[in-house]
C-alpha cells in the first residue's frame, strides 16, 4: 500500500488489492440495498493512462458472473446523450392536457436487475455539464424519466487532476457523491495477470528485471503488452533484433525501447527459465547457470537472480500447467545451494509458505519443499 498520486485521490492500490476494495465496498452495497433500499455508493479509481483501471473492473464483474454496461461520457457531444431523448405520451387521447413528455434512457443503460456494473470510463475527461448532468446519476442512480435497476453498482475511473492531463476538475459536490482509490502499478502484480493472460514469457522477465523502465509516459503496462504480443511470432529476439527495436521505439520511450534491446543482448540467454528450472531432470545445468549470475567477479547480477525467483513463484501461484514430480525435488535443490543469496533464500522460502495455503499444482509444490527439514535449517543459518 503506498500514499496517493499527484492529482488523485484515495489511497493508491496495486491491482490485487483493488479487488479486495471493491470486494468490500460493493458486498456492502448489495447488502444495503437488500436491507434498506438505499442505493450503492459509487467508486472512482484514479490513475495515469494504461495502468488497466477499466480492465480491473470489467474482469472484476465477469469473474462473478455481473452484467456489465458501459459508457465514455467524453464522448458526449448533448444532454440528450446522458438523459435520452424526449418523447411526448398522451395516456388518453380522449382527455385534453393529459400529454406528457418523458425521456427514452439511452440505449447504454442497463434495463434488468443486476447483480451489474455500470463503468462510467475516464468521466472527467467529459465536458463541466456533463459532469453536472451526471451528479444525480451518482446520487440516486436515476434521471428525469428512468432509473438504473436494482442490484447495480456504478464505477468510474478518471485521470490525475495535475495538469498533465487535458481533464475537466470535479468540485466537491460531485466528489463526495463516490469512494476514491488509486491504481498504482506493481511490477510482481502486473506480471501475475501476465502469465494468466498469455503475455510473452520474456517480456514478463524484462518487466521484473527492470521495474523501473514502466515510466507511466509512452512507456505503460498497456503500452508494453501491445509490444509484447507484437514480438511474441518471432521466435528468436536476438536473431531478429532490428525489427525488433523498431517495434519497440514504435510504442515505448526511446529508454524502454534501448533498455529492452541491451536486455536481449546481455541478459535474457542467461536466465534459465521457469520451465527449464520446474522441468529439470537433473539440477546442476540450470544451478550453474544461476551461479555464473550471482558468483561471478565481473558482474554480479543478483537482479536476474531475483527476477528468477520472482518468476518461479508467479508460475507456482498463478501458472495454469499441471507441474512435473521433480519440480519440488528443484526448488528443494536451489534453495539449498550456495547460489542465491540469504535474503533471497530467505524471502523466498517465505513466499513459498504463504504459497502452500493455497489450492493447485503449485501450491502442493511449495507445500513439499516448505516441509523439507533440510532446507528449512539452511534457510534459517542464513538470516
Amino acid at each position: 500500500m503506498q500514499h496517493s498520486i499527484d492529482g488523485c485521490l484515495g489511497t493508491a492500490l496495486t491491482g490485487d488489492k483493488m479487488a479486495a476494495f471493491l470486494e468490500a465496498v460493493f458486498t456492502t452495497n448489495l447488502q444495503q440495498e437488500e436491507a434498506t433500499g438505499v442505493r450503492p455508493t459509487p467508486v472512482c479509481i484514479w490513475g495515469t493512462h494504461g495502468l488497466g483501471k477499466t480492465d480491473i473492473a470489467v474482469n472484476f464483474a465477469r469473474q462473478r458472473g455481473w452484467k456489465i454496461a458501459y459508457c465514455a461520457p467524453a464522448q458526449f457531444e448533448e444532454m440528450g446523450d446522458l438523459h435520452g431523448l424526449p418523447f411526448k405520451i398522451d395516456p388518453d387521447p380522449n382527455v385534453h392536457g393529459d400529454e406528457r413528455t418523458v425521456y427514452m434512457p439511452p440505449d447504454w443503460v442497463p434495463t434488468e436487475d443486476g447483480p451489474g456494473l455500470l463503468i462510467l470510463d475516464d468521466i472527467n475527461r467529459a465536458d463541466d455539464r456533463i459532469l453536472r448532468g451526471v451528479m444525480q446519476l451518482l446520487q440516486n442512480f436515476e434521471m428525469f424519466s428512468w432509473s438504473i435497476p436494482r442490484k447495480w453498482q456504478i464505477l468510474a475511473t478518471a485521470n490525475p487532476d495535475n495538469g498533465a492531463y487535458s481533464v475537466t476538475p470535479m468540485d466537491d459536490a460531485m466528489l463526495t457523491r463516490m469512494l476514491h482509490v488509486t491504481l498504482a502499478f506493481d511490477a510482481k502484480a502486473w506480471a501475475a495477470w501476465a502469465l494468466e493472460n498469455g503475455i510473452d514469457q520474456r517480456g514478463i522477465d524484462f518487466v521484473l528485471t527492470y521495474p523501473e523502465s514502466v515510466t507511466g509516459k509512452r512507456t505503460t503496462p498497456r503500452s508494453l503488452v501491445q509490444f509484447f504480443r507484437q514480438i511474441s511470432t518471432i521466435p528468436d529476439l536476438h536473431a531478429s533484433l532490428d525489427i525488433v527495436h523498431v517495434l519497440a521505439a514504435s510504442g515505448l520511450d526511446v529508454e524502454t525501447a534501448a533498455a529492452f534491446t541491451g536486455y536481449i543482448q546481455e541478459s535474457m540467454a542467461k536466465i534459465p527459465t521457469s520451465a527449464e528450472i520446474l522441468e529439470a531432470d537433473a539440477p546442476n545445468d540450470f544451478l550453474e547457470r544461476i551461479g555464473k549470475l550471482s558468483k561471478s567477479e565481473t558482474e554480479k547480477r543478483v537482479d536476474l537472480v531475483a527476477t528468477i525467483c520472482t518468476r518461479l513463484l508467479i508460475q507456482l501461484g498463478h501458472g495454469k500447467k499441471e507441474l512435473p514430480d521433480n519440480a519440488a525435488k528443484n526448488l528443494i535443490a536451489l534453495l539449498a545451494s550456495d547460489v542465491l543469496p540469504g535474503d533471497l533464500r530467505f524471502s523466498m522460502h517465505r513466499d513459498l509458505a504463504s504459497l502452500s495455503k493455497g489450492s493447485g499444482s503449485g501450491a502442493k509444490v511449495a507445500a513439499t519443499v516448505c516441509k523439507d527439514s533440510a532446507v528449512a535449517k539452511i534457510v534459517l543459518n542464513s538470516m
